[in-house]
């Protein structure tokens, strides 16, 4: 860890704790959104299907409305999507990062990098994973969304967090997660088919992460 990474993270934590001391004097602004459950199952070609979310990944996900569905289209592999949605994260309950809960279900990181994903007219920045458990590897993209804005990194979330707090009275925000198999090796597919469906539900995403 590096010196300026050192400064960053405890700048941070001391700006949030000052945030955390101030918003709890006012009136936390919530916005009206959609619930999650009611995304469209139809994505394209795409039609999907509900997943159940354990008692202990909801527990540990903490109090937000959560959609974990799986879609399927003819002569393709599964999409696995995930939106979780905090309307607030005032009092300590933020975003976990799939990074951290990925290895606790038994997948190991092979591969990490970004990917810039053109959707809606915009360009998102989002995290890219390679991840296995025995023979299965699967590719996962995903990055957070809050107030019109996306970014990949989790330390730039909690800042915009913190400054959000500060200029809006805002703390809402969520995790937007897309997971599909590599089959036979085809790396580079299972990355196009993850990404074509980004592109496909971004411009919607709007009706259920206020902006």
């Amino acid at each position: 860890m590096t010196a300026t990474f050192r400064f960053f993270a405890i700048a941070l934590l001391l700006v949030g704790a000052t945030v955390s001391l101030e918003v709890r004097h006012r009136r936390e602004a919530i916005p009206k959104s959609e619930p999650v459950k009611s995304f469209p199952t139809q994505v394209g070609n795409w039609t999907g299907q509900d997943q159940r979310i354990d008692n202990e990944t909801l527990s540990i996900l903490g109090p937000g409305d959560f959609l974990s569905r799986l879609y399927r289209q003819v002569g393709q592999p599964d999409v696995g999507f995930f939106l979780g949605y905090f309307s607030s994260q005032q009092t300590g309950d933020t975003i976990h990062s799939p990074k951290n809960c990925l290895p606790g279900s038994g997948w190991t990181p092979l591969e990490s990098s970004r990917i810039v994903i053109p959707a809606d007219g915009e360009s998102i920045t989002a995290n890219r994973y390679i991840i296995q458990k025995g023979s299965d590897r699967q590719l996962v993209i995903y990055w957070y969304q809050a107030h019109g804005r996306t970014v990949a990194s989790e330390y730039w979330a909690k800042f915009y967090l913190v400054a959000d707090a500060i200029r809006m009275n805002r703390t809402d925000g969520a995790l937007i997660r897309i997971i599909t198999p590599i089959v036979y090796g085809d790396q580079k597919g299972a990355e196009l088919r993850a990404v074509h469906f980004a592109q496909q539900i971004v411009p919607g995403l709007s009706r259920y992460v206020p902006l």
